[in-house]
């Protein structure tokens, strides 16, 4: 059918709901044309799934839900109601609701708030590849299914000024849990700037990582390495030191026993001294006794001539 002719409208009975109230829809389109309605939770999943048909008249209104307890299923939060046309070139149109405790707020805004949180690290070093967490959210629930739609224009500032597009670059962790491998080419702070767009409504996250020219690793272990050395030295010198106190205590050993010899050597002097007087004691009787006898045979042989 042309879109000039296209006729769907759809209502909710109120904005607000909390438990055991009845979201009731109505609204118009083709006469006796089968719809489709559908509730979105606040993490984007369908929390309900019906199908109607329209009046003759192409009206309708239906009881889709009666809010249950809230759980993990259907927590507080902003739901999406949707309807759907079968005939009408699949056209549609939605409306946000909120599910709270209560429904007796004066003002409650509906609409839906994204969260774009991002996680770098601190430091990196140049040519070495970091990874960048990014976490989205919607009233407390994890959102997004396909990160090329969803973080399409997240881009990094580099330090010259330049921006790098991370487009097509993220890689799925879990519903709403996204990671980018990137390899810094320069020094410098790099801003990683995220952008989540998520039905209509858009969020923006920023960290920032400061590239050195080595990272805190490198700076780690050659500390650890230098620590090392030092330790070696110590123990060198300390093995050193051990050996110069057990070469004084040799020294102290041989100056002892160079006074101990000294003093023997003192004492052989004084002997030999004392045997030199005594042998000539000795000597000098014998040698005059000698002299005396080689005078008398000379006075001998002079009174024979």
């Amino acid at each position: 059918m042309p879109n000039s002719f296209a006729e769907l409208e759809l209502s909710t009975n109120s904005k607000v709901y909390s438990p055991e109230h009845t979201l009731q829809v109505y609204g118009k389109g083709l006469p006796k044309e089968n719809l489709i309605l559908r509730i979105f939770a606040p993490d984007e999943s369908i929390a309900k799934f019906d199908q109607i048909t329209t009046n003759e008249n192409g009206s309708f209104n239906y009881g889709l839900l009666t809010w249950p307890e809230p759980s993990t299923n259907f927590p507080y939060g902003t739901y999406t109601v949707e309807v759907i046309s079968t005939e009408q070139n699949g056209i549609s149109q939605k409306i946000d609701v909120k599910f709270l405790s209560t429904t007796e707020l004066l003002d409650v805004p509906v609409e839906r708030n994204v969260n774009t949180l991002v996680f770098a690290p601190e430091t990196a070093a140049i040519n070495q590849p970091i990874r960048v967490f990014v976490q989205t959210t919607s009233d407390g629930l994890l959102i997004g299914n396909e990160p090329s739609e969803l973080l399409g224009t997240t881009h990094v500032h580099l330090p010259s000024g330049i921006s790098v597009s991370l487009t097509n670059s993220f890689k799925t962790l879990h519903q709403g849990l996204y990671y980018v491998d990137y390899t810094p080419i320069e020094e410098g702070t790099h801003v990683f700037h995220v952008v989540a767009f998520s039905q209509g409504t858009t969020s923006h996250g920023s960290a920032a990582t400061n590239v050195l020219s080595q990272d805190l690793g490198g700076i780690s272990n050659q500390i650890i390495k230098l620590n090392s050395i030092l330790d070696e030295t110590s123990i060198q010198l300390d093995v050193l030191k051990s050996e110069i106190k057990g070469f004084d205590t040799t020294l102290k050993y041989a100056s002892s026993q160079i006074d101990e010899n000294i003093g023997t050597f003192a004492l052989s002097a004084k002997s030999i001294s004392e045997s030199s007087a005594q042998l000539n004691a000795l000597l000098l009787p014998i040698i005059a006794s000698v002299g005396l006898i080689v005078a008398l045979q000379i006075a001998i042989l002079a009174r024979r001539r």
